[in-house]
């Protein structure tokens, strides 16, 4: 079968109307990525080495965003809404180049699993014409019923035009279609809409292609492939359930959940073995996590990665573009953007360091801030190796703490220090002996009047 060309064709075209929303249904996004980006992926995971999207509600966005998770992708609109084999005819030009499967998928079904998609691509391979991709629930009320006689598909029923005795089937269908190129335009072109919509309904192929002698089947995916998302209570049901499937192959691939259900993974998340993660961690797009490494509780990650043996939190963020060396450290209530922290360098409490290298084995104390930003530019800051910088302090960028430095704690640092130098920015301490006697006194007396 790897050598069977395939396209698949994503009907993005529905509106955002019962999400409530501006944005394109299908531009609603699970584990940080639009959903109709997780049904490419999966497309893609099955071997499509084509992808044509179909829209229409808000083309110029999906045009955009296209972009960014499928740049390859042809994009063809659906100008008016006559129904799904008329969306899948709107990808006409793609479906002549002749593939040999074709997968007609939805946009807004993100949990499609690319096995599901790779075992109906092997009915096609194995002689089938049309494979459609049913489920069976206790529930079917609502659903489009598979009928089926002695192992082959005769028909998809609606609900509203089925039979008593159909209504009983609790062999639903998906929505999910292969078909064979071989077919794909002719059966789409017989497509009639003699119906109460006048629409072309995509599932009446089933009977035509059964009619013409041609091998129909149906073959079993599990609910959740065929999930589809309607409106903001099935869009966090979805992101529950792709949460769930992620964070049980992490614990299988060597990582430590130790309340699974209080940590939330991006898309692309990356986990090494034998890292561990405390509660309530949430996971941003492009996190990259090493062997070893220890996420405590309450922190927050985007961008970021993170060496072997790395330690961030409890109350840390990390923002995009934080690298974290082997061995380092990030403490509670800190924040590290644009920064990289060589091995074994410290930045424990109450800290910001944006827009800065900390050389290795450098220790940044508590309540420190690089000062990288005056309104209208963003500046390096470079602290070197072994330096230390006392807690309280601010480094105004640029500059340039040398290896092995001291600054001294509650600094304002406005100029380089060089190698092993002590540096002082503050101001000279005063005493006066009994003038907070006399200061509460002329306090006191003020508050009486």
């Amino acid at each position: 079968m790897s050598q069977r060309t395939c396209l698949s064709i994503i009907l993005a075209a529905g509106e955002g109307t019962r999400m409530k929303s501006a944005l394109p249904k299908v531009l609603h996004k699970i584990a940080g990525l639009p959903l109709v980006a997780h049904v490419a992926k999966a497309a893609q995971g099955a071997g499509a080495g084509d992808l044509a999207l179909v829209v229409g509600h808000g083309a110029e966005k999906l045009r955009l965003a296209a972009e960014d998770f499928a740049p390859e992708a042809e994009i063809f609109e659906q100008k008016e809404r006559l129904g799904t084999a008329h969306a899948v005819l709107a990808a006409r030009a793609a479906l002549e180049r002749g593939h040999d499967d074709v997968l007609v998928m939805f946009g807004d079904t993100p949990l499609i699993d690319a096995d599901a998609l790779v075992r109906a691509r092997q009915r096609l391979a194995q002689g089938a014409a049309v494979v459609v991709l049913g489920f069976y629930t206790d529930t079917p009320s609502g659903y489009g019923r598979l009928i089926e006689e002695n192992g082959r598909l005769t028909a998809i029923r609606e609900e509203k035009d089925a039979s008593e005795e159909e209504r009983r089937i609790t062999f639903c269908n998906s929505g999910l279609m292969a078909i064979s190129g071989r077919y794909a335009l002719d059966l789409l072109g017989a497509v009639g809409n003699a119906n109460a919509k006048g629409e072309y309904y995509l599932t009446d192929i089933v009977e035509i292609a059964g009619k013409t002698g041609l091998d129909v089947v149906a073959i079993e995916a599990s609910f959740e492939n065929a999930l589809g998302i309607n409106n903001r209570a099935e869009l966090a049901q979805a992101e529950n359930i792709w949460q769930k499937r992620r964070r049980h192959e992490v614990m299988m691939a060597g990582v430590t959940l130790i309340a699974p259900e209080t940590v939330f993974f991006a898309h692309d998340t990356l986990i090494g073995a034998d890292v561990l993660i405390e509660p309530n961690v949430w996971f941003g797009p492009n996190v990259q996590v090493a062997s070893g490494a220890i996420i405590r509780a309450f922190s927050h990650l985007e961008g970021a990665r993170l060496a072997a043996g790395a330690q961030v939190g409890p109350f840390a963020r990390l923002r995009p573009g934080t690298d974290l060396k082997e061995r380092a450290r990030v403490g509670n209530f800190c924040e590290v953007k644009k920064a990289v922290v060589e091995e074994g360098a410290k930045v424990n409490h109450l800290t910001y360091i944006g827009d800065a290298h900390i050389g290795a084995g450098a220790n940044i104390g508590a309540g420190t801030i690089t000062c990288n930003y005056d309104g209208y530019s963003k500046f390096i800051t470079e602290i070197g190796k072994g330096a230390f910088i006392g807690s309280n302090s601010s480094l105004v960028a640029p500059v340039s703490i040398g290896n092995g430095a001291y600054v001294a704690s509650g600094s304002i640092i406005t100029e380089n220090v060089p190698d092993d130098a002590l540096a002082f920015g503050r101001a000279r301490q005063k005493t006066f002996p009994e003038k907070a006697r006399a200061l509460r006194a002329r306090r006191a007396d003020a508050a009486k009047k």
